[in-house]
């Protein structure tokens, strides 16, 4: 149980620190698909 927790805890300082990086990977990946999308009309 402890071990648990405490990757919790490393989990949620991982994604406090790098949320930004993971906004920006998102935000790619969704223009590279919504350029997909429309590049098949």
């Amino acid at each position: 149980m402890q071990t648990i927790q405490n990757g919790t805890r490393g989990l949620s300082l991982l994604l406090l620190l790098n949320w930004d990086r993971i906004l920006v990977v998102g935000a790619l990946t969704l223009a590279m698909v919504a350029g997909a999308y429309w590049r098949t009309f």
